[in-house]
């Protein structure tokens, strides 16, 4: 399903995996010495944009966040275009959601505190990235904007197919689509493009399984994947995803930030949850505990969330969705006894 109007959270997250899209085709070159030279220039030119965007994060902070109210998207967008001369979209891509904050409603200031402290965050990473982690030092490299090709061992597994959905902008559709090996225990994004108004290429159904090989990408969470060669065609899935408890997919959530502190969500199964009313909003709640988690504001809002409701009917069911620091967003669910998968986005 197509998903447009996505909160800010959600268009800062897809506004980062963009700058993985291919948009032209890169110079083909056999002199390794030149691509060096071509590596070094680029990161002299991030390393610049980074230090100027430091020295606007101060200026924004000594003059006082209310003056970011009153200066419009304006200031931002221009700072937004200096980072894309520097060649690091995403700071760019970064930058230009500082500028929506201020109309955003109450507790904006907040808001805006929080994301300048995480663009700080990822400045000071990149300035410093030779004394990080090889994986952290990897997850800052893809953040600013710079593309990797998957380098992790080809992973062969029947790869269950959890959930697919778009997400659309003037310039790009992006398909997501998660994948869970049955053996492996591990959970892949894949990402697919389509320019112009075009659909992604890619499709694989919900709830069937491709026996086939996936690559990871660099980084130290080393969730996105590449597809690689598919041994045979789908065919309808025999299992399902393992599911945790909500208080297991918080502390799984709080873990993956500890390695990429820009994550927004985490991948998650939770077993045995019932969908309850919590106020304005609702909770999936532990049917053998006394813990819930809330669901993001924005799927109160999608049909998907009745669908989840109805399939339950007050029953436990198991739901896979992303976990993230706006709450739980249900993509897919399965009915307590045998059953189809049903997609919730």
């Amino acid at each position: 399903m197509t998903q447009q109007g996505a909160s800010r959270t959600e268009r800062h997250e897809h506004a980062e995996e963009r700058t993985a899209a291919p948009s032209a085709p890169a110079a083909v070159t056999g002199d390794p010495e030149a691509a060096r030279r071509r590596a070094e220039r680029r990161a002299e030119r991030i390393t610049a944009g980074a230090t100027e965007l430091e020295q606007r994060l101060a200026d924004l902070l000594r003059g006082g966040l209310a003056g970011a109210g009153q200066a419009g998207p304006g200031l931002w967008e221009e700072t937004a275009a200096r980072m894309v001369d520097a060649q690091a979209p995403g700071l760019a891509s970064r930058v230009r959601e500082l500028g929506s904050i201020p109309s955003s409603g109450p507790g904006w200031p907040v808001r805006l505190l929080e994301e300048c402290a995480l663009l700080h965050l990822l400045d000071q990473g990149w300035l410093r990235r030779e004394r990080l982690p090889d994986g952290l030092a990897a997850t800052v490299r893809a953040r600013v904007g710079l593309q990797a090709a998957a380098d992790g061992p080809p992973v062969r597994d029947h790869w269950l197919v959890l959930a697919q959905y778009d997400t659309v902008d003037t310039r790009l559709t992006t398909r997501r689509i998660w994948l869970h090996g049955a053996e492996s225990e591990r959970t892949a994004l894949l990402l697919s493009y389509g320019a112009g108004g075009r659909a992604p290429e890619l499709a694989l159904p919900i709830g069937l399984a491709l026996d086939a090989e996936l690559s990871a990408y660099p980084g130290a969470v080393r969730q996105r994947a590449a597809l690689g060669r598919r041994f045979a065609p789908p065919e309808p899935a025999r299992t399902r995803p393992r599911g945790l408890t909500t208080s297991q997919a918080a502390v799984r959530y709080g873990g993956a930030l500890r390695d990429d502190p820009w994550l927004d969500s985490v991948p998650v199964a939770l077993d045995r949850v019932v969908p309850v009313p919590d106020g304005d909003g609702w909770q999936l709640a532990d049917a053998d505990g006394d813990t819930a988690l809330p669901l993001a504001p924005a799927a109160g809002s999608r049909s998907g969330l009745w669908r989840l409701v109805a399939l339950s009917g007050g029953a436990p069911v198991t739901v896979f969705g992303e976990c993230g620091h706006r709450g739980f967003t249900p993509l897919t669910a399965w009915s307590a006894g045998p059953g189809p998968a049903v997609p919730l986005c």
